[in-house]
């Protein structure tokens, strides 16, 4: 019978979390660079197989038809504007490869964990505060802010873990 509460385990479930959000924030990432082709397959989607959708929420699709349209400007005629989707989707990537401290020892890297924490919550407030700014519906923004919450919550969870494994571990000489 094995201990699904001790020092192996804990470790085991920590990882299995923290892979899970690497690999979300990897294709979260990832789908930055095609914007140009991503929004135009999408359009596409919303005014043919995908209608019923379109349908549902028309706000939603006009919403969609608009950005693509001017992405898909940006692209003809200014393509150097999207070297900052290229930036996100880049940042996403070294935040990922971040999360392989704790992956190796999350007691001692748990400041990975709480800075990605961090990170989730600021997602909030620039929300708020960029997408008026830059004319931005408040329902996208409602989007954008659910990705800080969603985010934290495994994060959450993986802190807590960690904290359980740390109380676990012998105590080391000179060091708590």
């Amino acid at each position: 019978m094995s201990d699904t509460n001790g020092p192996r385990a804990l470790l085991k479930r920590i990882r299995v979390w923290l892979i899970v959000f690497v690999v979300c924030l990897v294709l979260s990432g990832a789908t930055a660079f095609p914007l140009v082709t991503e929004l135009r397959l999408l359009d596409s989607a919303l005014t043919g197989w995908a209608s019923p959708a379109a349908d549902l929420l028309p706000g939603l699709a006009e919403w969609i038809h608009r950005v693509s349209g001017g992405v898909a400007a940006a692209d003809g005629q200014a393509p150097y504007l999207l070297y900052g989707t290229d930036w996100l989707a880049f940042a996403h990537l070294v935040i990922a490869v971040a999360f392989h401290g704790p992956y190796r020892d999350p007691v001692r890297n748990i400041w990975v964990v709480e800075f990605g924490m961090i990170a989730c919550v600021g997602i909030i407030p620039l929300a708020l505060i960029c997408g008026p700014v830059r004319g931005i519906p408040f329902w996208w923004s409602v989007i954008d802010m659910s990705f800080g919450v969603i985010g934290i919550l495994p994060l959450l969870h993986v802190r807590g873990l960690i904290k359980r494994l740390e109380a676990l571990r012998p105590v080391q000489s000179g060091r708590p």
